[in-house]
């Protein structure tokens, strides 16, 4: 049996339950978070967050409270020690990701360098 390998992302408890109620209105109890980092945007890289069924054995995968957030191996540098939110006001409603790697942002706030 092989070891589960592990990230340091952060979610927020507010994010998590939209997570959580987000999985429950798909009626899917396999759905996870997963959180991933690809070349592109005016920055250098864009975050991708989606829902996933699949688990590949090289995936880090940490537990909130019965919600489970999933990197794969490529994007873990390059989110170590970032936290997932998630806002719903006037101004903004979905999840933001503070990531104190990022050495700067474009005004989309999709992507970093």
């Amino acid at each position: 049996m092989s070891e589960t390998l592990t990230h340091t992302v952060d979610l927020t408890e507010v994010a998590r339950d939209k997570v959580r109620a987000l999985i429950e209105a798909e009626a899917n109890e396999e759905l996870r978070l997963r959180i991933e980092v690809k070349t592109g945007g005016c920055s250098g890289f864009i975050y991708q967050l989606f829902f996933d069924e699949e688990l590949s054995e090289s995936d880090a995968v940490r537990d909130f409270n019965g919600v489970q957030v999933v990197v794969d191996m490529k994007s873990v540098p390059y989110l170590d020690g970032a936290s997932i939110d998630y806002e719903d006001t006037i101004q903004k409603q979905g999840f933001t990701i503070d990531n104190p790697n990022a050495q700067s942002t474009c005004a989309c706030g999709d992507s970093f360098g």
